[in-house]
């Protein structure tokens, strides 16, 4: 049970849960339901740019890397029995993983109309991530609802080689200093709690928003495991002994309640965005545009309802306490930040499990945007009321990207 205040915060969890249980989540899982706002476009084509990454498993649709097809002989690809049985279990594996991993991406005759109207309405100004190009053939919208976060069968080398390289590269660590995989578990990493509580605040808070939103997706994929999978149904549900290797304490050694503060803070700076951002949103101009003329209305009544909750917050996370000293160097420390972040966004490209890429590249894209919008507080205020917001603009992705990855 995670209890008490938060470091580098006024605000406690408590505080939090009574807030987003009762008040903000109704109002956003009915938000992220509407038509806007459960269609993303994405590019899962894109190839790894940090190492090569052919050993893909009939790579449109398999979520597991460890089953590259050439190495997979051909008679146990048609199901024969004379290879060895850990030869057919791979096999097998792989061939779940197909199932498993496979992103829906059939979209209604309605719907396709509506997305042709969504592209004049992007206008991307991305500065924090490396952003997909919408326009390339490629890309292609998803149903997030067809494709809920869960348990895809994605493990193993694999998928601790992103997470490893992301807090290896990515989180302002000291040279001389080794995060070494933990054996048997990929995800449970011996994190330098020393070392946090040591360094500037800035980079502080970057480390705890990547372990915030690995917490995150952790946490997803044991509360939706596939417990049962017989020909007559598939049961997802929670997977408590999943949960507890990742966070419980003891297990642990103490380092999962700090990763569920994390992914507190992470809430925080998100809602803190999500504050901020309100005056581009209550522009009369703006539209959430569908074609639904009745729904897009109602929609964006419930999403100002939302930012105004989220501005009522009365414990909000202090951002004037980043970049808040000498100026040459806060400029400088600024910039770091932008392109450590920018490269994460990159990585997701190497993420083998199409699903898991999928909702690693919208969550990345929504906390890049969540730090666009705090990082631009100066050219918010100056957004006029009526007419184009020139100096500060979000293109639809973003704001799809920055409220799903709030409801995640």
């Amino acid at each position: 049970q995670v209890t008490g205040y938060l470091d580098d915060c006024t605000c406690d969890v408590e505080t939090i849960d009574a807030f987003n249980n009762y008040k903000l989540f109704p109002r956003l899982n009915e938000l992220l339901e509407s038509d806007y706002f459960r269609y993303y476009k994405v590019n899962l084509q894109k190839p790894c740019p940090f190492w090569d990454d052919s050993s893909h498993c009939g790579m449109r649709d398999c979520a597991v890397q460890p089953c590259p097809s050439d190495e997979v002989p051909d008679g146990i690809r048609s199901g024969s029995y004379k290879y060895s049985e850990e030869a057919n279990n791979l096999a097998e594996e792989c061939e779940e993983a197909k199932r498993l991993g496979a992103v829906d991406d059939s979209l209604s005759k309605e719907t396709r109309q509506a997305v042709l109207q969504w592209a004049r309405h992007d206008d991307s100004s991305d500065s924090f991530c490396e952003a997909d190009d919408i326009h390339s053939p490629d890309a292609e919208y998803v149903d997030l609802l067809l494709n809920p976060e869960r348990y895809t069968g994605y493990k193993g080398p694999d998928a601790w080689k992103i997470w490893n390289s992301i807090y290896e590269e990515n989180c302002f660590k000291p040279q001389n200093v080794k995060r070494p995989l933990a054996s048997g578990r990929g995800e449970s990493f011996i994190y330098l709690t020393k070392w946090v509580s040591r360094v500037c605040v800035e980079k502080r808070a970057f480390y705890r928003l990547i372990s915030g939103l690995h917490a995150s997706i952790n946490i997803h994929l044991s509360a939706r495991y596939l417990l049962q999978d017989t020909w007559s149904e598939k049961k997802w549900g929670h997977n408590v002994t999943e949960f507890q290797q990742r966070f419980d304490e003891v297990l642990t050694r103490g380092e999962g309640p700090r990763r569920l503060k994390n992914l507190y803070f992470l809430y925080l700076i998100e809602l803190r965005a999500l504050s901020k951002v309100l005056p581009f949103f209550e522009r009369p101009g703006f539209q959430l545009y569908t074609g639904n003329k009745s729904q897009d209305a109602a929609m964006k009544h419930l999403l100002l309802e939302i930012l105004h909750l989220a501005k009522s917050f009365p414990l909000h996370f202090d951002e004037n306490s980043f970049f808040a000293g000498n100026k040459k160097e806060a400029a400088k420390l600024k910039e770091e930040f932008r392109l450590h972040f920018k490269n994460i966004s990159k990585i997701m490209d190497c993420v083998g499990c199409f699903k898991c890429r999928l909702w690693g590249k919208l969550q990345t894209q929504g906390l890049g945007t969540a730090l666009k919008i705090l990082f631009s507080e100066n050219l918010i205020e100056k957004i006029p009321e009526s007419g184009p917001s020139y100096g500060f603009q979000l293109s639809r992705q973003e704001i799809v990207a920055l409220f799903n990855a709030f409801g995640r």
